[in-house]
């Protein structure tokens, strides 16, 4: 049984699959600082995660932005990084800030 799995397995050779990941992962982030008005001081990381336990479902995108003097806040998205729209993106940032229950995360899927 394998657990914290980070990242998709792929069948592509090369660093092809690496480079198109990183390039989903820096869009995403433009993205989120744009979408929540970010500062350029406040750092942002996007990955995707999968899980091993048959409970889950397979892969997530956790997305974490961490302000100067603030606590961490983590967004997650029920689906892969490569798979997030802009209007998933916006629909999971607007949900964690309008649900007071979700203080430190908010979590959304499609």
């Amino acid at each position: 049984m394998r657990f914290g799995l980070f990242g998709k397995p792929d069948t592509r050779k090369g660093g092809e699959a690496k480079a198109e990941a990183k390039a989903v992962a820096e869009r995403l982030k433009v993205q989120v600082r744009e979408m929540l008005g970010l500062a350029e001081a406040t750092a942002i990381a996007v990955n995707e995660i999968i899980c091993a336990d048959p409970a889950c479902p397979g892969s997530e995108t956790v997305i974490l932005v961490m302000k100067p003097g603030e606590k961490t806040r983590a967004y997650k998205l029920q689906m892969a990084m490569a798979e997030v729209t802009a209007e998933a993106l916006a629909e999971a940032l607007r949900h964690a800030r309008l649900d007071p229950s979700i203080s430190e995360t908010g979590t959304f899927s499609s």
